[in-house]
């Protein structure tokens, strides 16, 4: 007898409740793949006037359910109601800012001479993109490659976090609700094994990652003897935020928090280190301590609103309290100890950890609420101390003169610089990406025009027009 086959389905659950939610069938890259690159002649030779157009058709649908979409993304990342619906502002103004990035990013230019004829500079989408998205930002970050991809003329396969799928696939409706084709925009469900697959297609022609430093070095090696593929890796980091000379220290206790437990610290921005002046430490960590006390840990619905939610799931929230444990085995001096608030759910309080006595400090991404504190004598020693990462994402000076700032600037080694503001919140409206583990030089946000088409140099006359010279025998 043939036995049956079984198709692997994709299940998602709620992380505050831990009910299922959403479920559906493994996606089959092949057909996926093999559907965009049909469909990629005729949206490429769209006029940019239609694919804006439509880009902001999307816009339009999201808003039709936009209180909808914002209750899906708190269910299923566990992010605060109000947070979830920031992210769909911030879905929706990707495109007016997409549509200008792209206008100032790869603009069109001509150098017209009467004997060289005109020399142009236009751009071209590259293909088939592959976007591979996380679970922190399901709609918005996946949608900051996916709008500038689509405005360029490629045509899109996102692939979700498996552990938010349900988000993508009601990002992939809207856009196809808007009047894009099913073949522009797809979505391939599944876990690990089909986002290797997607990514090493070899009719896939870009790779637009955000997620783990792991992974995303994973991928670069994949893709290291195929030159011709795109690839932006948007990556973690290892953030330092240094505190300095400050009269205001409720105001930078409340940088802190911001910066540390926002989205339960699950954002690549996230302050991972405090590094405080010695004689501001008394002062800082008692107001910050105080501070965290007070959070508000809760579900996305409940009143009063919680400042945070759970992380992802349970495997995080083992994680992160494991770490906490192994940090204060190794010299670590708890502040405020990291608890599981339900054996069963991930909800997990924030924790803050003084590391100064460590003799080697974890290089690694902690993805939570988890926040290490380091103590430093001089302005150069926080420096180097922010420096002492093989990250490079974000980095915040809270406090300090003008002076110091600009040292701080010129010196730390970062694509996000801030001083008296948060690591997190970056604008749209301006380049985001970082160095060393945190990205391969192809910052997102403003800049993802970039990688979403290649410059095409041209030299170009109506007519032929040519003589020889040098070395030319008399005819």
């Amino acid at each position: 007898m043939q036995a049956l086959s079984v198709t692997q389905e994709l299940v998602s659950f709620e992380p505050a409740t831990g009910a299922e939610m959403w479920r559906a069938p493994h996606g089959d890259v092949d057909q996926l793949v093999e559907q965009s690159k049909r469909a990629w002649p005729a949206w490429a030779a769209q006029p940019l006037a239609v694919r804006i157009e439509l880009v902001r058709r999307f816009v339009n649908e999201v808003r039709k359910d936009q209180e909808e979409l914002a209750e899906l993304i708190a269910r299923e990342t566990g992010k605060p109601l109000w947070e979830a619906r920031t992210e769909v502002e911030a879905v929706m103004a990707k495109v007016d800012i997409s549509v200008n990035a792209y206008a100032e990013r790869t603009g069109q230019r001509k150098l017209n001479s009467a004997l060289q004829g005109t020399a142009a500079l236009r751009h071209k989408p590259h293909g088939v993109m592959a976007v591979l998205g996380p679970y922190n930002f399901p709609a918005h970050l996946p949608n900051g490659h996916m709008v500038p991809a689509l405005i360029a003329g490629n045509t899109v396969i996102l692939k979700p976090s498996e552990k938010t799928p349900a988000v993508g696939a009601k990002l992939v409706e809207l856009f196809n609700r808007a009047g894009i084709a099913e073949g522009v925009v797809q979505l391939l469900i599944g876990g690990p094994d089909e986002g290797k697959a997607l990514v090493a297609h070899r009719d896939v022609n870009g790779v637009l990652f955000t997620g783990s430093a792991q992974v995303g070095i994973a991928i670069n090696r994949k893709l290291a003897t195929e030159p011709g593929k795109i690839l932006a890796l948007e990556m973690g980091g290892n953030n330092p935020l240094v505190v300095w000379d400050t009269p205001k220290i409720s105001d930078a206790a409340a940088l802190i928090i911001q910066s540390a437990f926002t989205t339960a610290g699950q954002r690549c921005t996230a302050a991972r280190r405090l590094i405080v002046k010695a004689s501001m430490y008394d002062s800082v960590i008692g107001e910050l301590k105080a501070m965290a006390d007070r959070i508000i840990v809760g579900a996305p619905f409940d009143e009063p609103a919680p400042f945070m939610g759970p992380v992802i799931d349970n495997d995080t929230a083992d994680q992160l309290t494991e770490s906490f444990v192994y940090l204060l085995s190794n010299g670590g001096r708890a502040i405020k100890h990291m608890r599981r608030m339900q054996d069963d759910l991930p909800f997990v309080t924030p924790a803050i950890i003084d590391t100064t006595a460590m003799i080697d400090r974890p290089d690694v991404e902690l993805f939570g609420p988890l926040l290490q504190v380091i103590k430093v004598d001089d302005f150069d020693e926080a420096i180097a101390e922010a420096n002492n990462t093989r990250f490079g994402l974000s980095a915040s000076l809270v406090g300090g003169t003008p002076k110091q700032y600009n040292r701080f600037w010129a010196n730390v080694r970062a694509g996000i610089v801030n001083w008296n503001r948060p690591t997190n919140g970056a604008s749209s409206a301006a380049p985001f990406g970082g160095i060393g583990f945190s990205g391969n030089h192809r910052p997102a946000a403003f800049y993802a025009a970039d990688y979403c088409a290649y410059p095409v140099t041209s030299t170009e006359m109506e007519q032929p027009r040519a003589s020889l010279g040098v070395g030319i025998k008399q005819g």
